[in-house]
């Protein structure tokens, strides 16, 4: 009587997920794809292995399709091809992974090039194939697209030069941690969602003692919403080469600090001592480099050295950089190129030129490279970002609207450290103080 009970119960809950399961995966997607969508799943990769890898041609037979009979080669089908060896697919946040160990003479491109078809097979909105080790591939499924309407979480805890600013492909925050990764590199065309991702950024910061610093050449335009929050705003080349510089002396300030005290960075001091950190924000980073004259050459060459040095130097004390651009290509001079390689972060939206993608994301992953050239004008705010691990996936960040942005500045203008440089007239002649660092 009691086994009867208990499988008549467990027949009455399987039933009511069945009832509650559209209306559970839409409001509560991941219980759902726990509860449901993660066990079918994985009865459907099992069932369908076998002929799956057959009708792709992953299956390898165990004898060769020809053989000898009397003087003749005779050819026909194999018998009974071998799948590739499956291993138990395991739950993911939103998704679930699986690895594969290959047959000797497959490479993970065999597998990469059979992906669509296994996404169809299996019913998942994406799939991606890496390969950590030698003969193994581990291939990756999500059940859908968090990316189609990213929200921040609320219960991520407030971090110094920590920023959440949307969602990456599997689910997880999109944190750009300025701790690990000092340095970050933005590129994106027109309405491709590069300054939506600036504002969400400049957002996050905004509550946090942190001083930010902008350069817009763009007359101001974009980074202006933020002005109230921001120690001095540069809106053209002039203002950008002199306040780059007292940047540099700051810098040097610091490392003097570092070495009297005997520290490696900034962190290493006691907390008496300890500079605020600064993030400078560069956008439409192209302007800076175009040259007309020559004088504009040598203003170029001034800005070139000194992001150079701010972004060679800068991790250990504290300075960090976010260079945006539309456009941010190697033929605006072996400067861009050299600073590149000094920004370990990359998000690459959709962009207008083939070069774009490529400084952004050329030197990291092919891969990569290839998934930002698919980016379409409808995935505004989509990019292809790598970040601490190495690794590049998929993200979107939040909508910001410029009244959020201004609330945001206004809210937080107290915590701006002042920083005079940029409102002594231009036609003075004086120099600043490399000393007036103790502003910050």
């Amino acid at each position: 009587m009691a086994v009867q009970l208990l499988w008549l119960g467990l027949l009455a809950v399987a039933l009511g997920l069945l009832i509650a399961a559209p209306s559970m995966r839409q409001s509560y997607p991941y219980v759902w794809w726990c509860l449901l969508g993660y066990p079918q799943t994985v009865f459907r990769i099992l069932v369908t292995w076998r002929r799956l890898t057959t009708n792709v041609g992953l299956a390898v037979p165990r004898r060769p399709a020809r053989a000898m009979v009397g003087g003749m080669v005779v050819r026909g089908d194999p018998l009974k091809p071998v799948p590739p060896r499956l291993g138990m697919p395991k739950l993911r946040h939103g998704g679930l992974s699986v690895a594969v160990r290959l047959h000797p003479g497959q490479v993970p491109e065999h597998v990469m090039a059979v992906a669509d078809a296994l996404t169809h097979a299996w019913r998942v909105h994406s799939l991606r194939v890496v390969s950590d080790a030698r003969g193994f591939v581990t291939v990756t499924a999500l059940a859908w697209d968090p990316l189609a309407a990213p929200a921040l979480p609320h219960s991520l805890g407030a971090q110094l030069l920590r920023a959440v600013v949307g969602l990456l492909e599997d689910g997880r925050p999109w944190v750009v941690d300025f701790r690990k990764v000092p340095h970050w590199l933005v590129v994106g065309a027109t309405r491709s969602g590069k300054s939506t991702l600036i504002a969400a950024l400049v957002r996050q910061l905004a509550p946090q003692r942190v001083a930010l610093f902008g350069i817009d050449l763009k007359g101001g335009m974009e980074l202006s919403l933020f002005e109230d929050r921001l120690s001095a705003l540069a809106s053209d080349r002039t203002q950008a080469a002199r306040l780059l510089g007292e940047l540099v002396a700051e810098a040097q300030a610091r490392m003097e600090l570092c070495r009297a005290a005997g520290a490696r960075s900034i962190w290493e001091l006691p907390a008496k001592l300890r500079k605020v950190p600064i993030v400078v924000i560069v956008d439409e980073v192209a302007e800076l480099y175009l040259t007309a004259t020559r004088d504009d050459k040598a203003e170029v060459g001034e800005i070139s050295t000194n992001l150079l040095r701010l972004a060679q130097l800068g991790a250990a004390l504290g300075v960090h950089l976010v260079i945006a651009g539309q456009r941010v290509g190697s033929d605006l001079g072996p400067g861009v190129t050299a600073l590149r390689a000094q920004l370990a972060g990359r998000v690459c939206h959709r962009v207008s030129d083939p070069g774009t993608a490529e400084m952004a994301l050329g030197d990291l992953d092919k891969d990569a490279l290839a998934a930002a050239q698919r980016i379409t004008l409808a995935e505004q705010g989509v990019a292809i970002t790598a970040g601490d691990d190495g690794r590049w996936t998929r993200a979107r960040s939040v909508h910001v609207t410029p009244a959020q942005a201004r609330r945001a500045a206004r809210k937080y203008a107290h915590l701006a450290p002042s920083w005079p440089g940029l409102a002594e007239p231009a036609d003075t002649g004086t120099e600043p103080d490399s000393e007036e660092g103790v502003y910050l």
